[in-house]
This record gives structure tokens, C-alpha cells and sequence, in this order.
């Protein structure tokens, strides 16, 4: 798939002459482009030369590590993998409780613009950090390989579902890729929007992509095969910001016969890992962080292990984030069939909140195979609460009420997906709300 630059100089269109921004963005993919296919061993030695001057800064400049790193930090020595293993993590309450402290107390001027980013996360508490124009040209240029990788043609148009945007429709698809491209229209409508008006706004948009979560994108594909509608001319599903569950995929190419791209992101350090374009699996973005997967003894995770996902940020000056744990859960996977030295995640598998746990400590990730539901009673939305050690809530939008014989199927359904016996307590709600976010898990332990 061809891209085509946009030009800056009237009337010439061939070869295009760039903007000043347009060529930088440019520049940076021209490296990107190489960098992809650098052996592991490579990648990570250029992690560390770059790592090296940002653990310096954080150091010197940022009154919390100054503190936090006392003993474990000798800025006379070289910053080698082991030495920087022994730094400690920082958690997101760490990240709460600290703004002040964590910001830089002299950020380098050619890093631009300083704002701030807030957000709530799925929890609703809330995050700040302190990002700069750096930041900002970095989140642009991973989505710019996003684009390149899956070769979607720009010039179609892009309808986005999602949190923080109002109804409207654009010339471009946004700045990461207006100041580089020309491209066709984008239209946004809000995720508080109900579904049936979703699906319908969907089907007079006539979108080329499609750009949504996860748990959104399969109601919307359960709609649409209920009233057997499809979003003709539909190329691709575009998901971020949940968990992609398997059954997405599946319901995506039942209903509208398109595949499902997901990245992984979180708002305090931008793009973690793309969808690779040859698998399903996640490719770490080596350029812009450094990602550590962690087993229980903090050690690292071997491929096929699960472990929590720490976050360095490599070009984070503003508000270091160093050594960072998100509350994310992953597992390492094996060097990819694409020859790309880039780091594999093999699959996102959630939060620590999204554990079940039982009793005797032992942890599950729960799966309620909520694709059969509807075979046993009318669910349109779904949600388990782990109450207690022996108590789940079962929370459930239905198209009518149940019948015992129904409640009782459902029951039985849910045990079998279950590792122990659980009391299964049914709840029914006219809907049940997204996060302020605008994100939606299907199950959440409050003991987790």
C-alpha cells in the first residue's frame, strides 16, 4: 500500500515537498524502518544507551528518585542490565501520592511544550503526568508504523467510537497523520452513545475502518448479526485500551468478515506493543520503552510465562517514568515468524484486579465463554463481581426476564467455567455503565 505525502508547496504534489513537522515525522520512520529488523540482542544494547542518560536526569533532576534510588543507584558506574534490574519498581499509587516530587526540576528545552495528561483509568482514580512535545511526536510515529504495518489506505475513511470526543466529522484521520499524508475524512461518535444508535450511525458512515474497543466492537457485531446488517465496504477493526478477547476476532469476521488489529497502550507511557501485521501476537515498541515481564520473585518472565508488565518510558524527561508498574498482566512470547527483532508479547491478559482468587490463594484468569450465553437466556450485557473468596455477582442486562429454568442454565454454565464451587449470585440492571474511561470489564475481583 502506497502512501502519499503531503505536500507543503502549492501546486507541487510530485515528489511532494514536506512540512518542517511532516519531515521530521518522515525522518523518524525511515529509522523506524530499521530499527524493526535489528537482532534482539541489538535493540536492547541501544535501549541502554539511551536509557543510561534518561536514569541520569531522573537522578539529578527528580526529587523522588534522588530519595527512592538512595543505595541502589551510582550515578560514577555504568548503567548495565543488572544494575538497572536492581532499581526499584515504581507503582501507580507511587505515581498518585508523588506528582510533585516526580516531576523534573529541569527539563531540557529542545523537549518542547510541557501539559499535563490525566486520566482515570479503568478505576476511576486518577493519574496525572507530565509529558512534553517529545512525548507527543513519539505517540505519533507509532501510529504512523501502525498504519504502515497493517497497510490500511489512508485515503478511506475512519469512524472512531470512543471516550473524550463529541459527534463530528473531519477532514484527515488526525494530527499523526495530517501533517504527513494526504487522507480521506474521519468521523467520531461518543461511547455513551446507545448501541442500536451506534450500529446505525455505523451503517450511514459507510467507514472504511473502524476504530473502537474491544468489548464495544463485539456488541457491535452481536447487533449486527441479530438484525443480519453489514457495514459494507468494512475493511478492518481497529482496537485499543481493553483486553482483546479471542471471541472478538471471531465475531468481527462473522459479522462483517474483517480481521481485528489491537494495540497496547496506557496513557502515562504511550504505545507499548502493536499487533504484529504477519500474527496475532504484540510487538514491544523497543524505540519508545523498555518493557520488563516479571514473574512473582521479580525476575524475568521466559517466553510462554506470564508475569506483570514494568514500563520504562525512554524518552520521558519531563516526568520520568522509570521501571513502572502498570497492573498489567502478559506473557512473553517466542521470536516472531516475521523476523522482526522487536520484543513478542504473545497476548495481554489483564489487570490484577481481573484475577479470580480462591481461598487458598490460588489465582485464575476467568473466561465465562460469554459467547453461549445467549444460547441459554436473552443477555445483552454481562459483568462478574468476585465479592468474596466464595461469592460471585453475576450482573446482567437481559431482553426479558428470566426464568428459573433459565437462571438455573446460566448457573450451570458459569460453575463450569469456574476452578471451585462459587455461590452465584444474579443482579439485574437496565445497563451496566462504562468506567469513566469509557473502558468495560466483564469481570472484576474486589479481593483480587
Amino acid at each position: 500500500m502506497m502512501f502519499r505525502v503531503r505536500s507543503a508547496v502549492p501546486e507541487i504534489v510530485w515528489p511532494a515537498v514536506p512540512s518542517a513537522e511532516g519531515a521530521t515525522a518522515l525522518a523518524v520512520q525511515f529509522q523506524l524502518e530499521r530499527t524493526q529488523w535489528l537482532p534482539p540482542e541489538r535493540l536492547r544494547e541501544l535501549q541502554f544507551r539511551q536509557l543510561d542518560p534518561l536514569v541520569r536526569h531522573a537522578y539529578a533532576t527528580v526529587p523522588y528518585y534522588r530519595e527512592r534510588w538512595r543505595g541502589f543507584y551510582d550515578p560514577d558506574a555504568a548503567l548495565t542490565p543488572d544494575r538497572f534490574a536492581r532499581l526499584p519498581l515504581l507503582a501507580r499509587h507511587d505515581l498518585q501520592a508523588a506528582y510533585d516530587v516526580l516531576k523534573s526540576e529541569n527539563v531540557p528545552p529542545a523537549h518542547g511544550f510541557l501539559a499535563e495528561s490525566r486520566t482515570s483509568g479503568s478505576t476511576g482514580t486518577p493519574v496525572r503526568v507530565l509529558k512534553t512535545a517529545l512525548n507527543e511526536l513519539w505517540w505519533r510515529a507509532f501510529t504512523l508504523r501502525d498504519h504502515r504495518w497493517h497497510r490500511r489506505d489512508v485515503s478511506g475513511k475512519l469512524a472512531a467510537i470512543r471516550h473524550k470526543v463529541v459527534t463530528a466529522e473531519a477532514d484527515g484521520w488526525g494530527p499523526a497523520t495530517d501533517a504527513v499524508l494526504v487522507t480521506g475524512r474521519s468521523a467520531t461518535l461518543p461511547i455513551s452513545v446507545d448501541m442500536d444508535s451506534q450500529l446505525e450511525w455505523l451503517l450511514a458512515q459507510k467507514p472504511d475502518y473502524v476504530l473502537t474497543y474491544p468489548s464495544n466492537a463485539a456488541e457491535l457485531a452481536k447487533r449486527s448479526l441479530a438484525r443480519g446488517v453489514r457495514l459494507h465496504g468494512l475493511r478492518e477493526v481497529r482496537t485499543m485500551g481493553e483486553v482483546l478477547a479471542t471471541e472478538v476476532r471471531e465475531l468481527c469476521r462473522q459479522a462483517w468478515d474483517v480481521p481485528v488489529t489491537d494495540t497496547y497502550s496506557a496513557d502515562e507511557v504511550g504505545y507499548i506493543a502493536l499487533q504484529c501485521p504477519a500474527c496475532e501476537q504484540y510487538h514491544v515498541q523497543s524505540e519508545g520503552v523498555l518493557v520488563e515481564v516479571l514473574d512473582p520473585a521479580g525476575q524475568p518472565c521466559e517466553p510462554g510465562k506470564m508475569g506483570r508488565v514494568v514500563v520504562t518510558a525512554l524518552h520521558s524527561y519531563a516526568m520520568p517514568l522509570v521501571r513502572y508498574e502498570l497492573g498489567d498482566y502478559a506473557e512473553i512470547g517466542a521470536a516472531c515468524v516475521c523476523g522482526r527483532g522487536l520484543p513478542v508479547l504473545a497476548r495481554v491478559i489483564g489487570r490484577a484486579r481481573n484475577i479470580l482468587v480462591l481461598a487458598d490463594g490460588r489465582r485464575y484468569w476467568p473466561n465465562f465463554g460469554s459467547r453461549g450465553l445467549n444460547e441459554i437466556a436473552p443477555v445483552l450485557q454481562h459483568q462478574f463481581v468476585q465479592r468474596s473468596h466464595d461469592t460471585i455477582e453475576a450482573r446482567l442486562v437481559t431482553a426479558a426476564p428470566l426464568t428459573p429454568e433459565q437462571e438455573d442454565g446460566l448457573r450451570r454454565h458459569f460453575l463450569s467455567r469456574l476452578p471451585a464451587r462459587f455461590d452465584i449470585r444474579f443482579v439485574y440492571l437496565p445497563e451496566i455503565p462504562r468506567s469513566a474511561s469509557g473502558k468495560y470489564e466483564d469481570f472484576v475481583s474486589e479481593i483480587a
